[in-house]
């Protein structure tokens, strides 16, 4: 029988493939690349987490994130949705840079969203989403992302590759997003210093912080390590930067509160007060 992490993560790639087939019917990548031209300068996304880490202050990557396959919608169903106004509590409350869910079928995501958010506030976007063709990475750019993910979990290494060198081309940042060794291993043949480690288990969907202190004692020290799922509190952040781990994606933590912004400054006013 076939895990259901397995099973979920092949219904999403294959509806992917859907999307970008009927989104190149639309527009074609020619005509992206020409939006492109047109557009400012990214936001800088590696070096936003640089400024901050390098004071050895915890360096959040706020998520926008309406819903996910196994709650379903986070957010208070009383609450009404609005990405620009969260990203502009996150902003206030102290996150260096925002991730933005993109996916509409299994997250309640939109490629507006991100389009939403960039007019609102100043810090670089992550648009976060399962790439796998380079037409999603000049859309990226065209919706106004700084940077792109990029999952190994269901990407081979040259897909990645070529992935990586379209979003670099484009002036996006990349985050490479790992779970275990062997996609850690594939991992450090990308150029990109951002290596997020997430520790959801894809077979059990547990979240276990234990997975970053694992895998950070193999990566490249030259990486800037992200942790990524299951920081709920002030002392899982803490936890963390007591390992020496200052960056961290944080979403459904917050989102699951009426004021996602909010929930924010008391989790990095919880860690400063542990310090």
């Amino acid at each position: 029988m076939m895990p259901m992490a397995a099973t979920i993560l092949d219904r999403i790639m294959a509806r992917k493939r859907e999307e970008v087939a009927a989104a190149r019917r639309a527009c074609s990548v020619s005509d992206l690349y020409r939006q492109c031209r047109d557009l400012p300068p990214t936001r800088g996304f590696f070096a936003a987490m640089c400024h901050v880490t390098g004071r050895r202050q915890p360096a959040i990557i706020a998520e926008v994130k309406q819903g996910s396959p196994s709650k379903g919608r986070i957010l208070p169903q009383d609450v009404t949705f609005d990405p620009g106004w969260i990203a502009e509590g996150y902003a206030r409350h102290g996150a260096t840079c925002i991730s933005c869910l993109t996916d509409k079928d299994f997250f309640m995501g939109a490629g507006e969203y991100v389009e939403q958010i960039r007019a609102r506030m100043p810090l670089p976007v992550l648009r976060k989403d399962f790439l796998a063709d380079p037409y999603q990475v000049v859309e990226s750019r065209t919706l106004g992302a700084d940077a792109i993910l990029l999952i190994m979990a269901v990407l081979e290494l040259p897909l990645a590759q070529e992935l990586e060198a379209a979003a670099l081309e484009l002036g996006l940042d990349v985050l490479v997003e790992v779970h275990d060794a062997a996609e850690l291993e594939a991992a450090h043949r990308l150029q990109t210093p951002l290596l997020g480690i997430n520790n959801r288990n894809l077979k059990t969907f547990v979240t276990d912080l234990d997975t970053t202190f694992r895998l950070a004692r193999l990566a490249d020290p030259e990486r800037l390590l992200v942790s990524e799922s299951g920081i709920r509190t002030a002392e899982d952040l803490q936890r963390l930067m007591d390992q020496g781990v200052y960056s961290a994606l944080i979403g459904e933590s917050f989102m699951k509160e009426r004021d996602p912004g909010a929930a924010l400054g008391k989790m990095l006013e919880g860690c400063s007060a542990a310090v």
